[in-house]
């Protein structure tokens, strides 16, 4: 059993930021036919301008991956984001046994609770050893996981629905472990992006 904290990663290694905004150019100035506007550095002008105006369709022509790690629980609300891909580690197919769980703490927990929660941890470890070693499969022993149980997953999406993400992820109204990891994330994607990104910045 082991206690560990969530974290992100975003895969930039498709494109570099400069393609990125450059792609985007090319894709929004074919609705005006004013590819000939195109200039070293008019990127980044011409993509704040469409966002202003609302045009956000353009976005959908780059994407971005992230590798989240984070409990179960916040996986079932970032999966809701329809409009991206997903890869998540599977608990039917990974076999926790022998001390192979690793859980994550909510926000806001006391010495105390964590350390009930801990004791509660080592329990669900030991009957899912147990069930496996009574020859159960992973995918039956599964069902006494908690939702603090650790999971990884990488989703993909365009722009325009990373926006979305970050409008109810990172917002005052986002469960408290979502925000822990959509916050920050938005504030690395700013770094990347900021035209597309700095008007979230909360």
């Amino acid at each position: 059993m082991e206690i560990v904290k969530p974290w992100y990663k975003i895969r930039t290694k498709q494109h570099t930021i400069d393609d990125i905004m450059e792609g985007l150019e090319d894709a929004g100035r074919t609705c005006y036919k004013s590819e000939d506007k195109i200039t070293p550095g008019s990127a980044d002008k011409f993509i704040r301008k469409i966002i202003d105006l609302g045009h956000e369709t353009v976005l959908e022509h780059a994407i971005l991956s992230v590798r989240i790690v984070c409990d179960r629980g916040v996986t079932h609300e970032i999966v809701r984001h329809r409009l991206a891909s997903y890869s998540q580690e599977s608990t039917r197919y990974c076999d926790y046994q022998g001390a192979g769980i690793q859980f994550i703490h909510p926000l806001g927990l006391t010495e105390e609770q964590k350390i009930r929660r801990e004791n509660h941890y080592m329990m669900v470890q030991k009957l899912y050893d147990q069930e496996r070693d009574e020859g159960l499969s992973p995918q039956i022993a599964r069902g006494i996981l908690p939702n603090s149980l650790k999971t990884e997953i990488v989703m993909t999406c365009n722009l325009r629905e990373w926006r979305h993400f970050f409008k109810l992820r990172a917002a005052a109204p986002a469960h408290p472990q979502m925000k822990e990891l959509a916050i920050p994330m938005l504030t690395d994607f700013y770094k990347l992006l900021p035209v597309v990104f700095g008007d979230l910045m909360i």
